[in-house]
């Protein structure tokens, strides 16, 4: 199962499930997509399509799935990694009314380049990266809590 979650900003995100439903009808995808796209608005025959998912249900959803095709927000990256899954980052970009500026694009070339997703900045692409993923080993996310804590310790004592 493949599961695509395009967050909860209010810009819509039709361009990626174009590129998803462009890859079903080519038959590069063929098994059960499942996508929460939060106020992107798509009607399809072929994808099972919810605007939010309670949050025990998504985490259900990301252990189950086989692949996570995400936007690049930080916490669906992140909660994907620490379930061991491979990810494709499909950044929301400006240029698209996708998002208010191109964070989001920043955030998955450094996820990339430490070697723990692989990223598409060019939605053509998307094909390319599906039929390769089977090869890509994402590198073992390990969350470092007691830096953020850190952080927070010495913001209080000197504040």
């Amino acid at each position: 199962m493949i599961l695509v979650l395009l967050g909860t900003q209010n810009n819509s995100f039709t361009r990626l499930l174009e590129a998803i439903q462009s890859n079903i009808d080519n038959n590069v995808i063929q098994e059960e997509v499942i996508v929460q796209a939060g106020f992107t608005k798509f009607q399809s025959d072929d994808m099972k399509i919810f605007n939010l998912i309670d949050k025990n249900e998504l985490s259900e959803l990301q252990d189950r799935a086989d692949l996570i095709i995400t936007h690049g927000g930080v916490g669906s990256i992140i909660s994907s990694l620490k379930k061991g899954k491979k990810v494709i980052v499909v950044p929301r970009l400006k240029k698209f009314d996708e998002h208010v500026n191109n964070h989001q694009l920043q955030i998955a070339r450094r996820f990339e380049q430490e070697g723990y997703v692989k990223y598409v900045i060019n939605i053509k692409n998307l094909e390319k990266v599906i039929k390769s993923i089977d090869k890509f080993v994402p590198r073992k996310y390990e969350s470092d809590e007691s830096n953020i804590i850190t952080i927070i310790e010495n913001f209080i004592d000197n504040n």
